[in-house]
């Protein structure tokens, strides 16, 4: 009786360790299953930044190319004008200096009248 009860007891022993064994193997599982969905979780917000950073970074290479862009033509555009300003002021200038010989000729014209008309009245009294 007492080696029925020892052989009873060691069985039920053997089914609870298989039932614990079982239960752990179904934990770690569980435990297994979890991690997993956490760090797919995590990856899932950590590939959408870096998804962001990626189209952030080139959205701020064609905006420093644009810019890049924007300054050379803006540089051009000034000079343009420069050289147009330049080009006035050329103008000006001689449209002043052809007013001024325009003025010279006009004083000797009047003077060579003047000494002509002199001349031709003295010629006439004589």
């Amino acid at each position: 009786m007492l080696s029925s009860m020892v052989k009873e007891h060691h069985q039920k022993q053997v089914v609870r360790k298989e039932l614990q064994e079982s239960k752990r193997k179904d934990a770690c599982a569980a435990a297994s299953d979890l991690t997993q969905a956490l760090v797919n979780h995590l990856n899932v917000g950590v590939a959408q930044a870096y998804l962001n950073q990626k189209r952030l970074d080139a959205e701020a290479k064609q905006l420093h190319t644009s810019a890049t862009n924007f300054s050379k033509q803006t540089q051009q555009w000034l000079t343009l004008v420069e050289t147009f300003s330049s080009a006035l002021k050329e103008i000006g200038d001689v449209e002043n200096w052809a007013k001024t010989i325009e003025g010279d000729v006009r004083t000797i014209s009047m003077a060579l009248e003047s000494v002509y008309k002199t001349s031709q009245e003295n010629a006439q009294s004589q």
